[in-house]
């Protein structure tokens, strides 16, 4: 059992702004205010989240946190695309190899949960894999076993969650991205596989602040997706979302708490880079669910997308 919002690190490595006393500072609170899950990857930085996500754990002996990080594929390219092979991106020894280089950054003998950070549904036909992957939880090296399903393609998981090779997937779900709840949430509820919701906020969209004006420093990931047709499409979708906040409640509140109402979800884990961000976000786990006729009323909100040359 985990907590409700988890943290995403991505934020602490691949985008600017990042500062590692303040990350530390924002991760140490949420410990405090009861997070448990932290969830990281070897490419946010090279390994240098997955560092910070250690020097937590050391900080802090007597709390049960659950580290969860991910192999990048071995072609460094995101997202997978359907003509790459398993023999591309997981090679059976590069799994291990990857499996260990998380484990030293992070400095523990046994990852909580290891992933693969791209994923296609094919690989399960490389006789390969599956002894791959048992061999990580015979050796002791991890607890738990998933992968990180593309941008916009749920069903590309679905396989996966019925071979029962895995423990759980990390899928985008949002309340504009609501296709998970099709195939790929009941799955994981008939096979008892956990569900990790990542990308809450739309990328940042759905707290509200963008505007068409919006720009992000030289080197920043959101600048290679907010292009100005995508920032374009999305501020004319948020702008509706705004009338249906609660007088109490705030844009990004009523997404997060959206996202707690479906059962298949396991844990939410919006990126966090300051203790402000901790604070609002992990009172979310607090407040509970949305109303049902909030819920409602978001439902028609889902926007069906397919990816393109920026959505990577």
């Amino acid at each position: 059992m985990v907590s409700e919002i988890g943290y995403g690190m991505w934020g602490m490595a691949g985008w600017s702004g990042s500062e590692d006393n303040q990350s530390l500072e924002a991760l140490q609170l949420s410990v405090d205010l009861g997070c448990t899950f932290f969830d990281t990857a070897w490419a946010y930085g090279d390994g240098h989240s997955e560092r910070l996500l250690g020097e937590l754990l050391r900080r802090n002996p007597g709390q049960r946190l659950y580290a969860a990080s991910k192999i990048p594929p071995k072609n460094r390219q995101w997202p997978s695309q359907r003509q790459f092979s398993l023999q591309d991106c997981y090679p059976p020894d590069y799994i291990e190899e990857y499996v260990r280089k998380s484990l030293q950054n992070i400095g523990v003998e046994t990852l909580d949960l290891i992933q693969l950070h791209t994923w296609e549904d094919s690989w399960l036909d490389d006789a390969r894999l599956a002894p791959a992957l048992e061999s990580l939880r015979r050796q002791g090296l991890v607890r738990a076993v998933g992968i990180s399903i593309n941008r916009w393609e749920p069903w590309n998981g679905v396989r996966a969650v019925r071979s029962g090779l895995i423990d759980a997937v990390q899928v985008i779900y949002n309340i504009f991205d609501q296709n998970p709840e099709d195939e790929l949430f009941p799955a994981c509820q008939e096979m008892d596989v956990a569900v990790i919701a990542r990308v809450p906020f739309d990328e940042g969209s759905l707290t509200g602040i963008l505007t068409p004006e919006s720009k992000w420093p030289e080197g920043d990931w959101r600048n290679t997706y907010f292009v100005p047709e995508n920032l374009r499409t999305t501020l004319v979708r948020v702008e509706p979302l705004k009338a249906l906040v609660p007088p109490e409640m705030s844009l990004p509140e009523m997404a997060l708490r959206f996202i707690l109402n479906h059962p298949a979800v396991s844990t939410v884990i919006p990126g966090m880079r300051k203790p402000r961000h901790v604070r609002t976000n992990l009172a979310c786990s607090d407040a509970g669910p949305l109303p049902d006729d909030l819920h409602t009323r978001l439902i028609p909100h889902r926007w069906v997308r397919t990816p393109t040359y920026w959505s990577q």
